[in-house]
């Protein structure tokens, strides 16, 4: 197998593969063909730097096609690429070149610093670059357990840890982008994910191209209402964002009709019914979630045609067989096309994967999420999971952002606290402390309130979007 080849040599050529809204407001568009001349070339480049099948390759680039590019020439030669985001600090970076151990970097000039800071004093080939090689060497042969990609864990409750996959997790998508994903040949699709991020690396272009659809890639920061004049402007036919962008754009943007957009999914963590309700007033679609880890790519998803049930992240991708073993969600890795090799510096995982997720099955297979294990609160003796309270303070009208973790009682043993990030024109108060709790014990059984509300600014994420409940544990 070969992605490069299957997959990008042998799409049409004239047809659009990528849109690039770059960061200084320029637009270009790129051809398959384009692409799969240009990415032969950069494998000469990386070549000719002495980088060799099986090593890595760490890419510090933002959104643009040069990251593209960068990890098609990698996908082309059986090189290890490890995709990092630009918003990791140099300590963050620091430690994963001491864990991949890099042949080589490609990293845009604007990052420079950072790298610098890392420690790094390896080759670097600088983006954007000011020459290709003149020579294209053969493309690999490669088999599925072959490495390929290098990811990190999002580290929400404890160090980042490095994740290889193998070639197979490319052909491996194919699950999800016919059954979640679902972008016809010739869609544009724009999963926002920043580079380095697993959602990125299977829907940012991997999946929209397997299917023969275009990939969006946009050079910027996340503004709310930016991001629906882009979505209107590049007519959108698939959008996959992460659930605080589509919560921050509910509350703060103005949702309107979208005629372009056919399809609209997320994943990362389980988005709040009020959430759902509010774009597909607006839309006329459902944002239909799904569930996958790092280690494993994507499981679940709502299916196809069906309406989706709000706080679910659907059912099992066809043929995935997932069991739920005291309360804990379980893989059997034999199922699952995108299960990873192992851990850098472990050995294989064997036997069934504990995802250590909490889920419950409704009588119509639909899994819904109730926390980490190790996120469940017990108060009083009562199993308390932190999404049910955090979609009921997030439906008051005052809150933007809402975490919710336990807190030590010397009665209680736990008590249920929670962190609010208020909206704009809403003050923190005592009174408003306590509307919030009786909002609580309106929506859900009242030992779930939070007897405990800290007013933040902002909640504590990895760089991916994900609250790091633990931290908050910890204050």
């Amino acid at each position: 197998m070969n992605f490069w080849r299957d997959v990008v040599q042998n799409a049409p050529p004239h047809a659009r593969a990528l849109v690039e809204l770059a960061r200084d407001g320029s637009r270009r568009e790129y051809t398959f063909g384009a692409l799969s001349g240009a990415a032969g070339r950069l494998a000469g480049t990386l070549d000719a730097l002495g980088v060799r099948r099986g090593d890595v390759v760490l890419t510090l680039v933002g959104n643009r096609p040069e990251w593209a590019l960068t990890m098609l020439a990698c996908f082309r030669q059986g090189f290890v690429v490890l995709p990092c985001t630009e918003q990791l600090r140099p300590k963050d970076l620091a430690q994963r070149l001491a864990v991949a151990q890099p042949r080589i970097v490609v990293a845009d000039v604007r990052n420079s610093a950072t790298l610098k800071d890392a420690g790094w004093s390896g080759e670097t080939l600088w983006v954007p670059w000011e020459a290709e090689a003149s020579h294209t060497p053969p493309h690999a042969e490669l088999a599925p357990e072959d490495p390929c990609l290098i990811t990190f864990t999002s580290g929400t409750s404890g160090e980042p840890k490095a994740v290889l996959h193998g070639q197979r997790y490319l052909t491996g998508q194919h699950l999800q982008a016919e059954h979640w994903l679902a972008p016809h040949a010739g869609e544009l699709v724009w999963c926002t994910a920043a580079a380095g991020w697993s959602k990125s690396a299977r829907n940012a272009f991997i999946a929209p191209w397997l299917r023969g659809a275009a990939a969006l890639l946009h050079d910027a920061r996340f503004d709310p209402r930016e991001r629906l004049e882009l979505i209107a402007r590049e007519r959108v036919d698939v959008l996959c964002m992460a659930p605080t962008e589509y919560r921050v754009i509910a509350k703060r943007a103005t949702l309107a009709p979208l005629p372009s957009l056919k399809g609209v999914v997320a994943a990362g963590e389980a988005l709040n019914p009020e959430v759902l309700h509010a774009w597909h007033e607006a839309i006329g679609l459902w944002i239909r979630d799904g569930y996958g880890q790092t280690e494993t790519g994507q499981l679940t998803g709502a299916p196809l045609g069906e309406t989706p049930r709000p706080g679910s992240m659907g059912r099992p991708l066809p043929g995935v067989e997932l069991d739920i073993v005291d309360g804990e969600l379980v893989l059997q890795p034999r199922s699952d096309p995108t299960f990873f090799l192992r851990y850098l510096g472990d050995a294989p995982h064997e036997g069934p994967w504990h995802t250590g997720d909490r889920v419950v099955r409704d009588d119509d297979g639909y899994l819904h999420f109730e926390g980490r294990t190790d996120d469940v609160i017990i108060s009083a003796g009562y199993r308390i999971g932190p999404f049910e309270v955090e979609s009921a303070l997030v439906a008051h009208e005052a809150v933007a952002e809402a975490a919710v973790v336990a807190a030590p009682d010397d009665e209680r043993g736990s008590i249920v606290r929670a962190v609010v990030v208020l909206r704009d024109g809403y003050e923190p108060s005592d009174t408003l402390a306590r509307a919030l709790q009786d909002h609580v014990k309106g929506q859900t059984a009242p030992y779930k309130y939070p007897r405990v509300v800290d007013f933040v600014a902002d909640l504590p994420k990895t760089s991916s979007g994900k609250v790091r409940r633990a931290l908050l544990r910890g204050l």
